[in-house]
C-alpha cells in the first residue's frame, strides 16, 4: 500500500519506490530506501510529516504515493 494509507505513529518498512529515476533518486537522498524504518508523524490533506532515519520530513501527497509499505 502507499505510504498515504499509513496510520499515524505506527512503524512501517519500505518495500520500494517508484517514479521516475529523477523523483526515486530524490526520495533516496531523504532516506527512503527499501528496507528502511518510517512511521508517519501527521498528514494534512494527503500531505504527510514522517520520521525516517532519526529526523523529520515533510513530502506532498504525489510523492507519498510513490512509496510503497
Amino acid at each position: 500500500m502507499p505510504l498515504t494509507m499509513a496510520n499515524s505513529g505506527e512503524q512501517y518498512l519500505i518495500k520500494k519506490v517508484n517514479g521516475k529515476e529523477e523523483v526515486r533518486r530524490f526520495l533516496e537522498n531523504l532516506g527512503f530506501i527499501a528496507g528502511a524504518q518510517v512511521s508517519v508523524v501527521s498528514e494534512i490533506c494527503g500531505n504527510v510529516i514522517v520520521q525516517i532515519k532519526d529526523s523529520r520530513v515533510a513530502i506532498s501527497k504525489e510523492m507519498a504515493q510513490k512509496i510503497v509499505i
